[in-house]
Protein backbone atom coordinates (compact mmCIF):
# COMPACT_ATOMS: atom_id res chain seq x y z
CA UNK A 1 0.00 0.00 0.00
CA UNK A 2 1.91 3.09 -1.35
CA UNK A 3 1.83 6.69 0.69
CA UNK A 4 0.41 9.76 -0.77
CA UNK A 5 1.13 13.10 1.04
CA UNK A 6 -1.26 16.16 1.25
CA UNK A 7 0.23 19.03 2.90
CA UNK A 8 -2.72 21.40 4.78
CA UNK A 9 -0.43 24.66 4.78
CA UNK A 10 -1.37 27.84 5.58
CA UNK A 11 0.03 31.73 4.63
CA UNK A 12 -2.17 34.43 5.87
CA UNK A 13 -1.57 37.67 7.66
CA UNK A 14 -2.18 36.87 11.19
CA UNK A 15 -3.42 39.02 14.10
CA UNK A 16 -0.63 40.72 15.83
CA UNK A 17 -1.48 38.12 18.83
CA UNK A 18 -1.30 35.34 16.82
CA UNK A 19 2.03 36.65 14.84
CA UNK A 20 4.06 37.00 17.95
CA UNK A 21 3.50 33.34 18.20
CA UNK A 22 6.10 32.25 15.47
CA UNK A 23 6.45 28.51 15.74
CA UNK A 24 4.51 26.16 12.95
CA UNK A 25 2.84 23.52 13.92
CA UNK A 26 2.44 20.29 11.39
CA UNK A 27 -0.20 17.66 11.92
CA UNK A 28 0.74 14.12 10.41
CA UNK A 29 -2.46 11.98 10.01
CA UNK A 30 -1.40 8.33 9.75
CA UNK A 31 -4.03 6.94 7.33
CA UNK A 32 -1.82 4.34 6.11
CA UNK A 33 -2.76 2.75 10.14
CA UNK A 34 -6.34 2.16 10.13
CA UNK A 35 -6.35 -0.24 13.46
CA UNK A 36 -8.46 0.17 16.41
CA UNK A 37 -10.46 2.71 14.43
CA UNK A 38 -8.39 5.78 15.30
CA UNK A 39 -6.69 8.17 13.77
CA UNK A 40 -2.89 8.12 14.92
CA UNK A 41 -2.54 11.86 15.23
CA UNK A 42 1.34 13.28 15.50
CA UNK A 43 1.84 17.45 15.66
CA UNK A 44 5.65 18.63 15.10
CA UNK A 45 6.44 21.67 16.49
CA UNK A 46 8.78 24.75 15.29
CA UNK A 47 9.76 26.91 17.40
CA UNK A 48 9.06 27.44 21.28
CA UNK A 49 5.68 27.40 22.67
CA UNK A 50 6.42 29.53 25.65
CA UNK A 51 7.38 29.30 29.13
CA UNK A 52 4.15 28.90 30.76
CA UNK A 53 2.07 25.90 30.94
CA UNK A 54 0.17 25.53 27.70
CA UNK A 55 -3.51 24.15 27.79
CA UNK A 56 -4.10 21.63 24.64
CA UNK A 57 -7.81 21.56 23.69
CA UNK A 58 -10.28 19.19 22.41
CA UNK A 59 -13.66 20.77 20.68
CA UNK A 60 -16.55 20.69 23.77
CA UNK A 61 -18.79 21.06 20.49
CA UNK A 62 -18.81 22.70 16.80
CA UNK A 63 -20.61 24.98 14.80
CA UNK A 64 -24.21 24.08 13.32
CA UNK A 65 -24.48 21.07 15.67
CA UNK A 66 -26.23 22.46 18.72
CA UNK A 67 -24.87 19.78 20.85
CA UNK A 68 -22.38 18.36 23.33
CA UNK A 69 -19.47 16.71 21.94
CA UNK A 70 -16.75 16.74 24.32
CA UNK A 71 -14.34 14.97 21.74
CA UNK A 72 -11.91 14.71 24.53
CA UNK A 73 -13.86 11.31 25.57
CA UNK A 74 -12.64 9.88 22.70
CA UNK A 75 -8.81 10.57 22.84
CA UNK A 76 -6.62 7.14 23.73
CA UNK A 77 -3.55 8.32 24.20
CA UNK A 78 -1.79 11.78 24.63
CA UNK A 79 2.23 12.10 25.08
CA UNK A 80 4.25 15.23 24.66
CA UNK A 81 8.13 14.66 23.75
CA UNK A 82 11.28 16.75 23.52
CA UNK A 83 13.77 17.12 20.67
CA UNK A 84 15.39 14.25 21.92
CA UNK A 85 12.21 12.02 22.07
CA UNK A 86 12.44 12.31 26.14
CA UNK A 87 8.58 12.80 28.05
CA UNK A 88 7.44 16.09 28.46
CA UNK A 89 5.04 16.38 32.09
CA UNK A 90 1.24 16.71 30.64
CA UNK A 91 -1.58 16.19 33.21
CA UNK A 92 -5.36 16.10 31.65
CA UNK A 93 -7.04 18.34 33.66
CA UNK A 94 -10.32 18.04 32.53
CA UNK A 95 -12.71 15.96 29.56
CA UNK A 96 -11.03 18.40 26.88
CA UNK A 97 -7.82 19.40 28.27
CA UNK A 98 -4.26 18.53 28.88
CA UNK A 99 -2.34 20.95 30.44
CA UNK A 100 1.71 20.50 28.77
CA UNK A 101 3.72 21.63 32.16
CA UNK A 102 7.41 22.98 30.50
CA UNK A 103 5.72 23.65 26.95
CA UNK A 104 9.42 25.45 26.11
CA UNK A 105 10.60 21.28 25.71
CA UNK A 106 8.00 20.50 23.55
CA UNK A 107 8.90 19.62 20.08
CA UNK A 108 6.25 16.12 19.01
CA UNK A 109 3.08 15.63 20.50
CA UNK A 110 1.27 12.55 19.52
CA UNK A 111 -2.67 10.98 20.35
CA UNK A 112 -4.81 8.58 19.17
CA UNK A 113 -8.01 9.45 18.50
CA UNK A 114 -11.18 7.23 18.27
CA UNK A 115 -13.21 7.35 15.48
CA UNK A 116 -16.83 8.92 16.43
CA UNK A 117 -19.29 6.19 14.30
CA UNK A 118 -18.11 3.01 16.05
CA UNK A 119 -17.22 4.38 19.51
CA UNK A 120 -19.86 3.74 21.62
CA UNK A 121 -20.64 6.79 24.40
CA UNK A 122 -22.64 6.63 27.76
CA UNK A 123 -24.26 9.80 26.60
CA UNK A 124 -24.31 12.75 24.27
CA UNK A 125 -23.76 10.58 20.80
CA UNK A 126 -22.54 12.66 18.02
CA UNK A 127 -24.45 12.81 14.91
CA UNK A 128 -23.10 11.08 12.11
CA UNK A 129 -22.86 13.97 9.83
CA UNK A 130 -20.73 15.49 12.11
CA UNK A 131 -18.40 12.96 13.73
CA UNK A 132 -15.31 10.74 12.19
CA UNK A 133 -15.47 7.87 10.65
CA UNK A 134 -13.01 4.95 9.22
CA UNK A 135 -13.07 2.09 6.73
CA UNK A 136 -11.08 0.19 4.35
CA UNK A 137 -11.71 2.01 1.72
CA UNK A 138 -12.59 5.32 2.76
CA UNK A 139 -12.38 7.89 5.56
CA UNK A 140 -14.52 11.18 7.12
CA UNK A 141 -12.91 13.89 9.09
CA UNK A 142 -14.61 16.53 10.33
CA UNK A 143 -11.96 19.02 11.90
CA UNK A 144 -12.63 18.57 15.39
CA UNK A 145 -12.95 15.10 15.78
CA UNK A 146 -9.78 14.83 15.13
CA UNK A 147 -7.51 18.51 15.67
CA UNK A 148 -7.27 20.27 18.78
CA UNK A 149 -5.49 23.94 19.43
CA UNK A 150 -3.51 25.47 22.17
CA UNK A 151 -5.58 27.97 23.92
CA UNK A 152 -5.14 31.44 23.00
CA UNK A 153 -3.75 30.23 19.38
CA UNK A 154 -7.05 29.72 18.07
CA UNK A 155 -6.40 31.83 14.87
CA UNK A 156 -2.91 30.37 14.76
CA UNK A 157 -2.80 28.62 11.47
CA UNK A 158 -1.31 24.88 11.27
CA UNK A 159 -0.08 22.64 8.24
CA UNK A 160 -1.80 19.11 8.01
CA UNK A 161 -0.21 16.18 5.83
CA UNK A 162 -2.64 12.84 5.39
CA UNK A 163 -0.70 9.35 4.74
CA UNK A 164 -2.99 7.20 2.93
CA UNK A 165 -3.62 4.89 0.49
CA UNK A 166 -2.75 5.54 -3.30
CA UNK A 167 -5.85 6.25 -5.58
CA UNK A 168 -7.65 7.76 -3.04
CA UNK A 169 -9.46 10.85 -3.68
CA UNK A 170 -9.60 13.81 -1.24
CA UNK A 171 -13.26 16.22 -1.14
CA UNK A 172 -13.14 19.32 0.57
CA UNK A 173 -13.85 22.59 0.10
CA UNK A 174 -10.25 23.70 1.09
CA UNK A 175 -8.25 25.39 -1.46
CA UNK A 176 -5.14 24.34 -3.15
CA UNK A 177 -1.94 27.04 -3.83
CA UNK A 178 0.35 26.85 -6.57
CA UNK A 179 2.90 24.47 -5.07
CA UNK A 180 -0.23 21.62 -4.55
CA UNK A 181 -0.94 22.21 -1.25
CA UNK A 182 -4.03 22.59 1.03
CA UNK A 183 -4.59 25.86 2.14
CA UNK A 184 -6.75 26.34 5.97
CA UNK A 185 -6.26 30.11 7.65
CA UNK A 186 -7.30 28.74 11.11
CA UNK A 187 -8.80 25.82 13.65
CA UNK A 188 -11.78 27.57 12.77
CA UNK A 189 -11.08 27.07 9.23
CA UNK A 190 -10.39 23.60 9.34
CA UNK A 191 -13.48 22.79 11.35
CA UNK A 192 -15.37 24.48 9.33
CA UNK A 193 -13.74 21.96 6.38
CA UNK A 194 -14.44 18.56 6.11
CA UNK A 195 -12.64 15.75 4.03
CA UNK A 196 -14.10 12.77 2.62
CA UNK A 197 -11.18 10.60 0.98
CA UNK A 198 -11.33 7.16 -0.12
CA UNK A 199 -12.96 5.41 -3.61
CA UNK A 200 -14.73 8.28 -4.52
CA UNK A 201 -16.35 9.26 -7.80
CA UNK A 202 -16.10 12.62 -9.07
CA UNK A 203 -18.22 16.01 -11.07
CA UNK A 204 -18.08 19.78 -11.08
CA UNK A 205 -20.17 22.70 -13.14
CA UNK A 206 -20.07 26.22 -13.15
CA UNK A 207 -23.55 27.49 -11.82
CA UNK A 208 -24.42 30.85 -11.22
CA UNK A 209 -20.87 32.65 -11.24
CA UNK A 210 -19.68 29.29 -8.59
CA UNK A 211 -17.77 26.14 -9.49
CA UNK A 212 -19.59 23.53 -7.70
CA UNK A 213 -17.85 20.49 -6.77
CA UNK A 214 -19.11 17.08 -5.97
CA UNK A 215 -17.60 13.85 -4.01
CA UNK A 216 -19.32 10.53 -3.61
CA UNK A 217 -18.59 7.55 -1.79
CA UNK A 218 -21.23 5.19 -2.03
CA UNK A 219 -20.96 1.79 -0.25
CA UNK A 220 -22.11 -0.38 -3.79
CA UNK A 221 -21.61 2.01 -6.62
CA UNK A 222 -25.04 2.54 -7.03
CA UNK A 223 -24.84 6.11 -6.91
CA UNK A 224 -22.39 8.69 -8.34
CA UNK A 225 -20.98 12.28 -8.24
CA UNK A 226 -22.66 13.00 -12.44
CA UNK A 227 -26.02 11.48 -11.18
CA UNK A 228 -25.98 13.79 -8.31
CA UNK A 229 -24.79 17.15 -9.75
CA UNK A 230 -27.29 16.24 -12.77
CA UNK A 231 -30.18 16.24 -10.42
CA UNK A 232 -29.48 19.34 -8.06
CA UNK A 233 -28.27 21.61 -11.48
CA UNK A 234 -32.14 23.21 -11.06
CA UNK A 235 -32.49 23.23 -7.62
CA UNK A 236 -28.70 25.39 -7.86
CA UNK A 237 -29.83 27.60 -11.05
CA UNK A 238 -33.18 28.46 -8.29
CA UNK A 239 -31.18 29.14 -5.84
CA UNK A 240 -28.78 31.25 -8.12
CA UNK A 241 -32.25 32.95 -9.44
CA UNK A 242 -33.66 33.44 -5.77
CA UNK A 243 -30.13 35.14 -4.56
CA UNK A 244 -29.33 37.28 -7.63
CA UNK A 245 -26.04 35.20 -7.96
CA UNK A 246 -24.55 32.63 -5.53
CA UNK A 247 -22.27 34.52 -3.20
CA UNK A 248 -19.34 32.08 -3.00
CA UNK A 249 -16.54 31.23 -5.94
CA UNK A 250 -16.66 27.47 -5.49
CA UNK A 251 -18.90 25.31 -2.94
CA UNK A 252 -18.50 21.56 -2.71
CA UNK A 253 -20.96 18.41 -2.21
CA UNK A 254 -19.50 15.13 0.01
CA UNK A 255 -21.97 12.84 -0.13
CA UNK A 256 -21.47 9.09 1.90
CA UNK A 257 -24.19 6.93 0.81
CA UNK A 258 -24.48 3.11 2.69
CA UNK A 259 -26.62 1.58 5.15
CA UNK A 260 -26.41 4.31 8.07
CA UNK A 261 -28.78 7.38 7.44
CA UNK A 262 -28.18 10.01 9.37
CA UNK A 263 -29.45 14.12 7.82
CA UNK A 264 -26.91 16.43 6.83
CA UNK A 265 -24.21 19.13 7.86
CA UNK A 266 -23.65 22.48 6.40
CA UNK A 267 -20.52 24.62 6.26
CA UNK A 268 -19.24 28.01 5.02
CA UNK A 269 -18.21 26.37 1.48
CA UNK A 270 -19.58 23.03 1.79
CA UNK A 271 -22.02 20.67 2.98
CA UNK A 272 -21.59 16.83 3.74
CA UNK A 273 -24.47 14.79 3.50
CA UNK A 274 -24.34 10.70 5.30
CA UNK A 275 -27.63 9.07 3.54
CA UNK A 276 -28.87 5.22 3.28
CA UNK A 277 -27.96 3.92 0.15
CA UNK A 278 -30.41 2.53 -2.80
CA UNK A 279 -31.83 2.57 -5.55
CA UNK A 280 -31.77 5.87 -7.92
CA UNK A 281 -34.70 6.37 -8.41
CA UNK A 282 -37.61 9.81 -8.35
CA UNK A 283 -38.38 9.40 -4.54
CA UNK A 284 -34.85 9.39 -3.65
CA UNK A 285 -33.99 12.18 -6.19
CA UNK A 286 -36.34 14.30 -4.30
CA UNK A 287 -35.45 13.53 -1.28
CA UNK A 288 -31.63 14.03 -2.21
CA UNK A 289 -32.66 17.77 -3.39
CA UNK A 290 -35.27 18.54 -0.24
CA UNK A 291 -31.49 18.40 2.28
CA UNK A 292 -29.12 19.89 -0.39
CA UNK A 293 -31.55 22.61 -0.67
CA UNK A 294 -31.61 22.97 2.90
CA UNK A 295 -28.15 22.60 3.30
CA UNK A 296 -26.66 24.67 0.37
CA UNK A 297 -28.77 27.61 1.25
CA UNK A 298 -26.58 28.09 4.72
CA UNK A 299 -23.88 29.97 2.31
CA UNK A 300 -26.60 32.78 3.52
CA UNK A 301 -26.92 32.13 7.00
CA UNK A 302 -24.76 31.84 8.36
CA UNK A 303 -22.10 32.52 5.85
CA UNK A 304 -22.80 35.93 5.00
CA UNK A 305 -24.92 36.63 8.21
CA UNK A 306 -24.30 35.43 11.44
CA UNK A 307 -23.88 37.09 14.98
CA UNK A 308 -20.13 37.65 16.91
CA UNK A 309 -20.61 34.63 18.68
CA UNK A 310 -20.96 32.13 15.53
CA UNK A 311 -17.48 34.61 14.14
CA UNK A 312 -16.00 33.80 17.17
CA UNK A 313 -16.65 30.67 18.30
CA UNK A 314 -16.20 29.02 21.33
CA UNK A 315 -14.74 25.42 21.46
CA UNK A 316 -14.00 25.59 25.05
CA UNK A 317 -18.14 25.34 26.70
CA UNK A 318 -20.86 25.69 24.27
CA UNK A 319 -22.13 28.77 23.59
CA UNK A 320 -25.97 29.10 22.04
CA UNK A 321 -27.01 32.43 19.93
CA UNK A 322 -30.63 33.37 20.11
CA UNK A 323 -31.07 33.62 16.53
CA UNK A 324 -31.67 30.59 15.39
CA UNK A 325 -34.74 31.19 13.74
CA UNK A 326 -32.56 32.87 11.54
CA UNK A 327 -30.09 30.22 10.80
CA UNK A 328 -31.81 27.33 10.52
CA UNK A 329 -36.34 28.34 10.56
CA UNK A 330 -35.07 31.47 7.60
CA UNK A 331 -33.06 28.44 5.84
CA UNK A 332 -35.64 26.18 5.79
CA UNK A 333 -37.90 28.55 4.53
CA UNK A 334 -36.04 29.87 1.90
CA UNK A 335 -35.09 25.84 0.74
CA UNK A 336 -38.41 25.36 -0.28
CA UNK A 337 -39.77 28.81 -1.04
CA UNK A 338 -36.81 29.08 -3.56
CA UNK A 339 -38.00 25.56 -5.69
CA UNK A 340 -41.44 27.11 -5.27
CA UNK A 341 -40.33 30.24 -7.12
CA UNK A 342 -37.67 28.19 -9.20
CA UNK A 343 -40.84 26.08 -11.01
CA UNK A 344 -39.51 22.86 -8.92
CA UNK A 345 -42.53 22.43 -7.07
CA UNK A 346 -46.27 23.71 -7.57
CA UNK A 347 -47.82 25.58 -5.58
CA UNK A 348 -49.77 22.51 -4.11
CA UNK A 349 -46.68 20.91 -3.24
CA UNK A 350 -45.17 24.03 -1.50
CA UNK A 351 -48.71 24.39 0.88
CA UNK A 352 -48.83 19.95 1.24
CA UNK A 353 -45.14 20.76 2.85
CA UNK A 354 -46.11 23.55 4.93
CA UNK A 355 -49.46 21.60 6.08
CA UNK A 356 -47.33 19.06 7.38
CA UNK A 357 -45.23 21.81 8.87
CA UNK A 358 -47.60 22.81 10.81
CA UNK A 359 -48.99 19.90 11.94
CA UNK A 360 -45.39 18.33 13.89
CA UNK A 361 -45.82 21.92 15.37
CA UNK A 362 -48.58 21.01 16.66
CA UNK A 363 -48.70 17.45 17.62
CA UNK A 364 -45.08 16.87 18.56
CA UNK A 365 -43.65 20.05 19.84
CA UNK A 366 -44.07 22.11 23.44
CA UNK A 367 -46.41 25.12 22.40
CA UNK A 368 -45.08 27.46 25.03
CA UNK A 369 -41.88 27.11 23.78
CA UNK A 370 -40.27 30.07 21.98
CA UNK A 371 -38.01 30.03 19.20
CA UNK A 372 -35.78 32.17 21.38
CA UNK A 373 -36.08 29.62 24.02
CA UNK A 374 -34.98 26.75 21.82
CA UNK A 375 -32.22 28.71 20.68
CA UNK A 376 -31.09 29.60 24.26
CA UNK A 377 -31.29 25.89 25.41
CA UNK A 378 -29.95 24.00 22.29
CA UNK A 379 -27.26 22.49 24.29
CA UNK A 380 -29.20 21.16 27.25
CA UNK A 381 -31.15 18.22 27.45
CA UNK A 382 -34.69 19.60 27.40
CA UNK A 383 -33.71 22.09 24.68
CA UNK A 384 -32.93 19.04 22.52
CA UNK A 385 -36.31 17.67 23.02
CA UNK A 386 -37.44 21.08 21.70
CA UNK A 387 -34.75 21.74 18.67
CA UNK A 388 -36.44 19.76 15.64
CA UNK A 389 -38.73 22.54 15.71
CA UNK A 390 -36.86 24.81 14.57
CA UNK A 391 -37.22 23.30 11.02
CA UNK A 392 -40.99 23.44 11.65
CA UNK A 393 -42.32 26.65 13.67
CA UNK A 394 -39.04 28.01 12.59
CA UNK A 395 -40.29 27.66 9.03
CA UNK A 396 -43.53 28.96 9.22
CA UNK A 397 -42.29 31.76 11.39
CA UNK A 398 -40.17 32.83 8.15
CA UNK A 399 -42.99 32.65 6.37
CA UNK A 400 -45.43 34.62 7.99
CA UNK A 401 -42.38 37.69 7.91
CA UNK A 402 -42.15 37.42 4.92
CA UNK A 403 -46.23 37.53 4.30
CA UNK A 404 -46.44 40.45 7.02
CA UNK A 405 -42.58 42.44 4.95
CA UNK A 406 -44.88 42.08 1.51
CA UNK A 407 -48.25 43.61 3.21
CA UNK A 408 -46.18 46.61 5.05
CA UNK A 409 -44.01 47.08 1.59
CA UNK A 410 -47.14 46.98 -0.51
CA UNK A 411 -46.04 43.72 -2.01
CA UNK A 412 -42.20 45.44 -3.26
CA UNK A 413 -40.03 43.78 -0.52
CA UNK A 414 -40.33 40.34 1.57
CA UNK A 415 -38.23 38.57 3.57
CA UNK A 416 -35.89 37.38 0.39
CA UNK A 417 -34.90 40.98 -0.20
CA UNK A 418 -33.80 41.79 3.33
CA UNK A 419 -31.76 39.14 3.43
CA UNK A 420 -29.91 39.95 -0.01
CA UNK A 421 -29.67 43.70 1.73
CA UNK A 422 -28.71 42.30 5.36
CA UNK A 423 -25.80 40.08 2.95
CA UNK A 424 -24.38 43.80 1.45
CA UNK A 425 -24.52 45.17 4.93
CA UNK A 426 -22.45 42.55 6.29
CA UNK A 427 -21.01 39.32 4.26
CA UNK A 428 -18.85 36.73 5.55
CA UNK A 429 -16.40 39.15 7.57
CA UNK A 430 -18.46 40.87 9.27
CA UNK A 431 -20.97 39.64 12.31
CA UNK A 432 -23.98 41.53 13.64
CA UNK A 433 -23.70 42.16 17.27
CA UNK A 434 -25.90 39.09 18.63
CA UNK A 435 -27.73 41.55 21.01
CA UNK A 436 -29.14 43.86 18.87
CA UNK A 437 -30.26 41.86 15.66
CA UNK A 438 -33.65 42.31 16.22
CA UNK A 439 -33.75 45.87 16.54
CA UNK A 440 -31.56 45.91 13.46
CA UNK A 441 -33.53 44.18 11.77
CA UNK A 442 -36.68 46.22 12.81
CA UNK A 443 -35.26 49.80 11.85
CA UNK A 444 -33.97 48.15 8.43
CA UNK A 445 -37.78 47.26 7.70
CA UNK A 446 -41.09 48.31 9.74
CA UNK A 447 -41.62 49.11 13.09
CA UNK A 448 -44.72 46.53 13.19
CA UNK A 449 -41.59 43.83 12.85
CA UNK A 450 -40.87 44.35 16.17
CA UNK A 451 -43.87 43.80 17.80
CA UNK A 452 -43.83 40.51 15.51
CA UNK A 453 -40.85 39.70 16.83
CA UNK A 454 -41.99 39.82 20.14
CA UNK A 455 -45.30 37.87 20.08
CA UNK A 456 -44.14 34.88 17.62
CA UNK A 457 -40.18 34.67 18.40
CA UNK A 458 -39.03 35.91 21.54
CA UNK A 459 -42.14 35.09 22.77
CA UNK A 460 -44.33 32.14 21.83
CA UNK A 461 -48.00 33.27 20.97
CA UNK A 462 -50.17 31.08 18.51
CA UNK A 463 -49.01 31.57 14.87
CA UNK A 464 -51.58 33.47 13.22
CA UNK A 465 -51.57 31.25 10.24
CA UNK A 466 -55.12 31.70 9.28
CA UNK A 467 -54.81 35.34 9.57
CA UNK A 468 -51.81 35.79 7.27
CA UNK A 469 -52.10 32.88 4.69
CA UNK A 470 -55.57 34.89 4.14
CA UNK A 471 -54.10 37.75 2.65
CA UNK A 472 -52.66 35.76 -0.06
CA UNK A 473 -55.94 34.40 -0.70
CA UNK A 474 -54.69 30.78 0.96
CA UNK A 475 -56.68 29.38 3.60
CA UNK A 476 -55.82 27.66 6.46
CA UNK A 477 -57.56 25.17 8.30
CA UNK A 478 -56.49 24.14 11.54
CA UNK A 479 -57.81 20.39 11.58
CA UNK A 480 -60.46 18.69 13.42
CA UNK A 481 -61.59 15.48 14.77
CA UNK A 482 -63.30 14.25 11.38
CA UNK A 483 -59.64 15.99 9.20
CA UNK A 484 -56.99 16.50 11.97
CA UNK A 485 -54.25 17.27 9.57
CA UNK A 486 -54.05 21.07 9.06
CA UNK A 487 -54.52 22.28 5.69
CA UNK A 488 -53.35 25.47 3.38
CA UNK A 489 -55.70 25.60 0.74
CA UNK A 490 -56.09 28.37 -2.29
CA UNK A 491 -59.13 30.55 -1.70
CA UNK A 492 -61.68 29.91 -4.32
CA UNK A 493 -62.72 33.67 -4.94
CA UNK A 494 -59.78 35.85 -4.04
CA UNK A 495 -59.86 39.40 -4.09
CA UNK A 496 -57.90 41.81 -6.13
CA UNK A 497 -55.95 43.29 -3.25
CA UNK A 498 -55.08 39.11 -2.27
CA UNK A 499 -54.47 38.14 -6.11
CA UNK A 500 -51.87 41.13 -5.35
CA UNK A 501 -50.38 39.95 -2.68
CA UNK A 502 -50.48 36.40 -3.71
CA UNK A 503 -48.63 37.64 -7.51
CA UNK A 504 -45.92 38.88 -5.57
CA UNK A 505 -45.23 36.18 -2.96
CA UNK A 506 -45.04 34.07 -5.74
CA UNK A 507 -43.14 36.99 -7.35
CA UNK A 508 -45.08 36.48 -11.04
CA UNK A 509 -45.02 32.75 -11.35
CA UNK A 510 -48.54 31.45 -12.63
CA UNK A 511 -51.24 31.36 -10.38
CA UNK A 512 -52.42 28.42 -9.45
Amino acid sequence: MKSTNILLTVCLTLSLSVAAWAQQLHYVVNLNDRSGDSFKVTIQIQGKLGKQPIIYQFASTAPGTYQVMDMGRFVRKFEVLDNKGRPVEVEQVSVNQWEIKKPEKVRTIRYEIAETWDTPVQENPIYLMCGSSIEDDHVLINGQTVFGYFHGKQQAPFTIELLYPEGWKVGTALNRNEQGYWLANNYDHAVDSPILLGNLTYAKDEVGGAQIDVYTYSATGKINSTTLLSAMKDMLNAASDFLNGLPVERYTFLFHFSDKSAGAWEHSYSSEYILKEGEWNEQMKNSVLSIAAHEFFHIVTPLNIHSEIIEHFNFVKPTPSQHLWLYEGTTEWAAHMMQLRGGLISLDEFLQRWGRKAYVDSRYFDSNYSLVALSLNSYTAEGQKQYSNIYYRGALVASLLDIRLLELSNGKRGLREVILELINKYGASKPFPEDKFFDIFVEMTYPEIGDFFDRYVKNAEPLPLKEYFNKIGIDFKAGDSASPAPAFVPMEHPTEAQLRLREAWLKNLPLR
